[in-house]
């Protein structure tokens, strides 16, 4: 039983998968778990990043870079200049403890785990060899403007639709 996970972790591969997921879900954790919007931000960030990095495991480079300029560097970026932009009360606000809330908690997290780590162990996985093209960011591009030319103009009037609306939304609070 323990030789599967032994065999697991004899791929550095593997190993950065498994640090890269748990960052992953760690900084998704803490971000809902977390009261202070600063905190909040820089767990969205980790996740971005970590998931960046599953992206570079899987060779999708062009994923991986896009997700480290749009989400981790802009999204977080922007979510910050929102928090400064905006009003926030001084006061803190009071925690209830929620002892039988949280005990629920860890018992269905290790429940959970424990069900994954039965599950894997008892799975057999096919091997075989995944074939990635030569150039994947020129075949991303090939099939963006050839086949997928008008989803993606839709999506760019989209976004300027969503620019504009939160532009007239940002004048209507000044006045």
């Amino acid at each position: 039983m323990l030789a599967n996970i032994a065999d697991f972790f004899s791929s550095g591969a593997n190993l950065m998968f498994f640090l890269f997921a748990l960052l992953a879900i760690g900084g998704a954790i803490f971000m809902i778990s977390f009261t202070k919007v600063v905190s909040m931000v820089v767990s969205v960030a980790v996740t971005f990043l970590s998931l960046a990095g599953l992206y570079v495991l899987l060779e999708a480079e062009f994923l991986a870079m896009a997700q480290v300029l749009i989400y981790a560097g802009g999204i977080s970026i922007l979510m910050i200049f929102g928090i400064m932009m905006t009003r926030h009360q001084g006061g803190e606000e009071q925690e209830t403890k929620r002892t039988l809330h949280g005990t629920l908690l860890w018992i269905g997290i290790l429940g959970l785990f424990g069900i994954l780590f039965y599950a894997f162990q008892k799975a057999t996985f096919p091997q075989g060899e995944f074939k990635s093209p030569e150039d994947n960011t020129l075949e991303i591009g090939k099939l963006l403007f050839t086949e997928q030319v008008i989803p993606f103009e839709l999506m760019s009037i989209l976004l300027t639709v969503a620019f504009i609306g939160a532009i007239v939304l940002a004048k209507r609070e000044e006045e």
